[in-house]
C-alpha cells in the first residue's frame, strides 16, 4: 500500500480484501468468502464475517493513527472495552463517539474530540489545524455524481482542505478513485450527516 501524494495517509478498506469491496456492497458477496480475513486480525472467519461491516469508523482511526496502527480487530477489541459499540438484539450497533473518543485518548493517547454537531466548512477549519476529521456521511458518498440517497450511516476519514476540495478516505470505496477522493464542499454537504469526531 502506498501512501497518499496528498495527505501521506495509507488508505484501508473496513473488508481485508480490497478488489472483494464492490462485490460485497453492490453484489451481495459473503463476507466469509473473503480470502485474506486473517489479515484484519481477526479470531475466526465468522467473527470477521460478522464485523467487517460495521467497521468503516475504526478503519478511519486506524488509517489516522499510521502504519504502526494496531489490527483492525485489536482496535475493534479495545473499542468495545470502552463501550464504543454495543448489541441490541444480536444487532451490532456503534461506532459510539463518546466513548471511542474516550478509548483513543486513553489507549493511544490522541486528542479526540466529539462534534455532534458539524459544519462543512466546522469540517474545514478543523483540516486546517492540522486536524483528521472522522465524519457521518452516507455510504453512497462512492458516487457522488448521482443524487444523495441520505445522510449518514457510515464513516470516512478527512485529512485536509485543498483548492479542489475536502480531501478524504472512504474505507468501502471500491476503487482506487473512490478510496481516496476529493469532492468540492458542496458535493460533500448532501451526503453529511452534520457530526463527527476530530483528531489530532
Amino acid at each position: 500500500m502506498t501512501p497518499c501524494p496528498t495527505c501521506g495517509t495509507t488508505a484501508r478498506t473496513q473488508f481485508a480484501s480490497p478488489g472483494l469491496v464492490g462485490p460485497i456492497v453492490y453484489g451481495g458477496h459473503d463476507r466469509a468468502d473473503d480470502p485474506a480475513w486473517r489479515e484484519s486480525g481477526a479470531a475466526t472467519v465468522e467473527d470477521y464475517a460478522r464485523w467487517c461491516g460495521h467497521l468503516c469508523g475504526l478503519t478511519c482511526y486506524q488509517m489516522a493513527l499510521g502504519a504502526d496502527a494496531p489490527s483492525l480487530f485489536e482496535l475493534r477489541d479495545g473499542a468495545l472495552e470502552h463501550g464504543a459499540y454495543t448489541e441490541e438484539g444480536g444487532e451490532i450497533r456503534g461506532m459510539v463517539y463518546a466513548p471511542f473518543a474516550e478509548y483513543a485518548r486513553a489507549a493511544h493517547g490522541v486528542d479526540a474530540t466529539v462534534h455532534r454537531r458539524l459544519t462543512v466548512a466546522e469540517i474545514g477549519a478543523l483540516l486546517d489545524e492540522g486536524r483528521r476529521v472522522i465524519a457521518s456521511v452516507h455510504f453512497e458518498i462512492r458516487r457522488p455524481h448521482r443524487p444523495a440517497p441520505g445522510r449518514g450511516g457510515h464513516l470516512v476519514l478527512l485529512t485536509r482542505r485543498t483548492a479542489e476540495g475536502l480531501h478524504f478516505h472512504n474505507p468501502s470505496g471500491v476503487d482506487a478513485a473512490t478510496r481516496t477522493a476529493t469532492l468540492p464542499a458542496d458535493m460533500f454537504e448532501p451526503f453529511f450527516a452534520g457530526r463527527g469526531v476530530s483528531l489530532r
